[in-house]
Protein backbone atom coordinates (compact mmCIF):
# COMPACT_ATOMS: atom_id res chain seq x y z
CA UNK A 1 0.00 0.00 0.00
CA UNK A 2 1.50 3.14 -0.87
CA UNK A 3 0.70 6.51 1.17
CA UNK A 4 1.17 9.95 0.37
CA UNK A 5 0.91 12.69 2.92
CA UNK A 6 0.27 16.80 2.17
CA UNK A 7 3.18 18.82 3.12
CA UNK A 8 2.96 23.22 2.58
CA UNK A 9 5.76 24.57 0.69
CA UNK A 10 6.99 25.91 3.56
CA UNK A 11 7.75 22.96 4.63
CA UNK A 12 9.00 20.85 1.86
CA UNK A 13 11.50 24.34 1.82
CA UNK A 14 12.51 24.21 5.31
CA UNK A 15 13.35 20.49 4.92
CA UNK A 16 15.36 21.14 2.06
CA UNK A 17 17.32 23.66 3.22
CA UNK A 18 17.63 22.27 6.24
CA UNK A 19 19.37 18.95 4.70
CA UNK A 20 21.64 21.36 3.10
CA UNK A 21 20.03 21.83 -0.31
CA UNK A 22 20.49 20.41 -3.63
CA UNK A 23 24.17 20.64 -3.47
CA UNK A 24 24.55 18.75 -0.37
CA UNK A 25 22.86 15.73 -2.12
CA UNK A 26 19.97 13.99 -2.14
CA UNK A 27 17.93 13.34 0.93
CA UNK A 28 14.24 12.29 2.13
CA UNK A 29 11.76 13.66 4.23
CA UNK A 30 13.54 12.01 7.22
CA UNK A 31 16.96 14.48 6.42
CA UNK A 32 18.97 11.06 5.87
CA UNK A 33 21.04 10.74 3.10
CA UNK A 34 20.96 9.05 -0.13
CA UNK A 35 24.91 8.14 0.60
CA UNK A 36 24.11 5.20 3.06
CA UNK A 37 26.90 3.33 1.42
CA UNK A 38 28.78 5.32 4.05
CA UNK A 39 27.30 3.53 7.22
CA UNK A 40 26.46 4.81 10.23
CA UNK A 41 23.46 6.21 10.13
CA UNK A 42 22.07 9.77 9.98
CA UNK A 43 23.07 12.55 12.31
CA UNK A 44 20.79 13.91 15.26
CA UNK A 45 21.55 17.18 14.42
CA UNK A 46 20.80 18.13 10.38
CA UNK A 47 22.73 19.92 8.59
CA UNK A 48 21.57 22.70 7.99
CA UNK A 49 22.22 26.83 5.88
CA UNK A 50 22.23 29.43 8.56
CA UNK A 51 22.80 32.90 9.10
CA UNK A 52 26.18 34.00 10.34
CA UNK A 53 27.61 36.99 11.29
CA UNK A 54 31.32 35.91 12.05
CA UNK A 55 34.00 38.12 11.09
CA UNK A 56 36.00 34.87 9.00
CA UNK A 57 36.53 34.93 5.16
CA UNK A 58 33.95 32.49 3.93
CA UNK A 59 35.60 28.72 3.55
CA UNK A 60 36.95 29.17 7.03
CA UNK A 61 35.80 26.78 9.32
CA UNK A 62 34.79 27.60 12.86
CA UNK A 63 34.28 25.06 15.48
CA UNK A 64 32.25 26.54 18.61
CA UNK A 65 32.77 23.23 21.10
CA UNK A 66 30.48 25.06 23.71
CA UNK A 67 27.41 25.19 21.10
CA UNK A 68 29.02 21.32 19.59
CA UNK A 69 28.57 23.02 16.09
CA UNK A 70 30.98 23.17 13.16
CA UNK A 71 30.49 26.23 10.75
CA UNK A 72 31.32 26.44 7.13
CA UNK A 73 31.65 30.02 6.45
CA UNK A 74 30.22 30.85 3.61
CA UNK A 75 29.82 34.17 1.89
CA UNK A 76 26.58 36.61 1.97
CA UNK A 77 26.96 36.06 6.13
CA UNK A 78 25.48 32.47 5.61
CA UNK A 79 27.05 29.12 6.88
CA UNK A 80 26.85 25.46 6.28
CA UNK A 81 25.87 24.42 10.05
CA UNK A 82 27.04 20.68 11.62
CA UNK A 83 26.60 18.77 14.40
CA UNK A 84 29.41 17.35 16.11
CA UNK A 85 30.66 15.51 18.55
CA UNK A 86 33.68 16.83 20.77
CA UNK A 87 36.56 16.08 23.57
CA UNK A 88 34.77 15.05 26.91
CA UNK A 89 36.05 17.61 29.94
CA UNK A 90 40.07 17.61 29.94
CA UNK A 91 39.98 16.97 26.13
CA UNK A 92 39.07 19.70 25.14
CA UNK A 93 41.12 22.82 23.30
CA UNK A 94 40.83 25.97 21.21
CA UNK A 95 43.08 28.06 18.57
CA UNK A 96 43.44 28.49 14.86
CA UNK A 97 45.05 25.59 12.62
CA UNK A 98 44.47 25.12 9.10
CA UNK A 99 43.92 21.33 7.54
CA UNK A 100 47.13 20.17 6.68
CA UNK A 101 45.97 16.47 5.19
CA UNK A 102 43.21 15.05 3.94
CA UNK A 103 42.58 10.95 3.80
CA UNK A 104 39.63 9.15 2.77
CA UNK A 105 38.90 5.73 4.79
CA UNK A 106 41.93 6.82 7.05
CA UNK A 107 43.58 4.20 8.87
CA UNK A 108 43.85 4.78 12.68
CA UNK A 109 46.91 4.03 15.09
CA UNK A 110 46.10 5.53 18.40
CA UNK A 111 48.47 7.94 19.70
CA UNK A 112 50.43 6.78 22.81
CA UNK A 113 49.22 9.13 24.79
CA UNK A 114 45.46 7.42 24.29
CA UNK A 115 47.11 3.71 24.18
CA UNK A 116 48.28 4.68 27.75
CA UNK A 117 44.88 5.64 28.75
CA UNK A 118 43.23 2.48 26.94
CA UNK A 119 45.82 -0.45 26.72
CA UNK A 120 42.58 -2.87 25.23
CA UNK A 121 42.50 -0.32 22.10
CA UNK A 122 44.05 -2.05 18.64
CA UNK A 123 47.37 -0.39 17.82
CA UNK A 124 46.55 -0.25 14.04
CA UNK A 125 42.97 -0.19 12.42
CA UNK A 126 42.78 -0.43 8.75
CA UNK A 127 40.36 2.27 7.04
CA UNK A 128 36.79 1.20 6.81
CA UNK A 129 33.27 0.93 8.17
CA UNK A 130 34.37 -0.21 11.84
CA UNK A 131 36.98 2.14 11.54
CA UNK A 132 36.06 4.86 14.60
CA UNK A 133 37.81 7.63 12.35
CA UNK A 134 35.27 6.68 9.92
CA UNK A 135 34.75 8.26 5.79
CA UNK A 136 36.84 10.83 5.76
CA UNK A 137 39.60 12.64 8.19
CA UNK A 138 40.91 15.96 7.84
CA UNK A 139 44.28 16.62 9.92
CA UNK A 140 44.64 19.69 11.70
CA UNK A 141 48.39 21.03 11.35
CA UNK A 142 50.60 19.19 13.87
CA UNK A 143 48.30 18.65 16.43
CA UNK A 144 47.56 14.99 16.99
CA UNK A 145 43.43 16.46 16.40
CA UNK A 146 41.69 15.58 13.60
CA UNK A 147 38.00 16.61 12.44
CA UNK A 148 36.46 12.88 11.37
CA UNK A 149 33.61 10.62 10.52
CA UNK A 150 32.54 8.39 13.03
CA UNK A 151 30.56 5.14 12.81
CA UNK A 152 28.83 6.30 15.72
CA UNK A 153 25.55 9.34 15.05
CA UNK A 154 24.52 8.84 18.43
CA UNK A 155 27.63 10.47 19.96
CA UNK A 156 27.14 13.71 17.58
CA UNK A 157 25.73 16.58 20.21
CA UNK A 158 28.19 15.37 22.77
CA UNK A 159 31.03 15.56 24.55
CA UNK A 160 32.68 12.22 24.24
CA UNK A 161 36.32 12.05 22.33
CA UNK A 162 39.83 12.76 23.10
CA UNK A 163 39.68 15.65 21.31
CA UNK A 164 38.96 15.07 18.09
CA UNK A 165 35.84 16.83 16.17
CA UNK A 166 33.18 13.55 15.13
CA UNK A 167 31.04 13.76 12.67
CA UNK A 168 28.41 11.81 10.83
CA UNK A 169 29.62 9.82 7.80
CA UNK A 170 27.26 11.65 5.94
CA UNK A 171 28.82 15.18 7.43
CA UNK A 172 32.31 14.64 7.02
CA UNK A 173 31.94 13.67 3.10
CA UNK A 174 30.00 16.22 2.54
CA UNK A 175 32.12 18.83 4.57
CA UNK A 176 35.49 16.81 2.61
CA UNK A 177 34.10 17.58 -0.46
CA UNK A 178 33.70 21.34 0.17
CA UNK A 179 37.63 22.08 1.86
CA UNK A 180 40.85 21.98 0.78
CA UNK A 181 44.46 21.23 2.11
CA UNK A 182 45.29 24.96 3.47
CA UNK A 183 41.97 25.74 5.00
CA UNK A 184 41.84 27.71 8.10
CA UNK A 185 39.71 25.74 11.10
CA UNK A 186 39.02 28.26 14.30
CA UNK A 187 38.57 26.36 17.09
CA UNK A 188 36.65 27.95 19.90
CA UNK A 189 36.67 26.46 23.12
CA UNK A 190 33.91 28.33 25.52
Amino acid sequence: MIRFFAASVATVAALTIGAGGASAGMFDFTGTSSNSYLGGGSSPIPRSTVMYSGNYAPGTIVINTGERRLYLVMPNGQALRYGIGVGRDGFRWGGVHRITAKKEWPDWTPPSQMLARRPDLPRHMKGGIENPLGARAMYLGSTLYRIHGSNEPETIGQAVSSGCFRMTNDDVTDLYSRVSIGTTVVVLNN
